[in-house]
């Protein structure tokens, strides 16, 4: 089940959004991803729209929206690969009409994902946090 983020949520949102990107990003070291947990909780999360994916009882994933752009979409590792990342990311794609989002160039089973649910790559930038080459993508036509 999908629901609207509520605010008793974040610790484990920002417990998903850690471990998921530690476990997806191996090319960036661990210590920046914790480095960014008090930002994520006091600046990032509480500027979008989010919403949580609940299964048995429990937040297993989440994602955001920051205006028309997909900010996040984390599902525990240990969830991932049963379909909920195509849950949120179809629910996410039902509250706007355009999506954009920044994916690392590095990170191809997203990029794959992306490619898949419809996203096209429109450029590429260093991630002005890691240096990394990031895909800007866009569900634009």
């Amino acid at each position: 089940m999908i629901r609207e983020f509520h605010v008793d949520d974040l610790d484990v949102v920002l417990d998903i959004w850690l471990q998921a990107s530690i476990n997806a990003h191996s090319f960036v070291e661990s210590g920046f991803w914790e480095s960014q947990v008090e930002s994520m909780r006091d600046i990032y999360i509480p500027a979008c729209e989010s919403y949580v994916f609940v299964e048995g009882g429990e937040v297993i994933g989440f994602y955001s929206l920051h205006e028309n752009t997909l900010a996040a979409i984390f599902i525990y590792p240990e969830f991932q690969g049963r379909g909920f990342g195509k849950e949120l990311l179809s629910h996410a794609k039902q509250q706007r009409d355009v999506l954009t989002l920044s994916v690392y160039k590095a990170n191809d089973s997203s990029v794959q994902f992306y490619l898949s649910k419809g996203f096209t790559i429109v450029g590429e930038q260093a991630d002005e946090h890691t240096g990394h080459i990031e895909y800007l993508m866009t569900t634009a036509t």
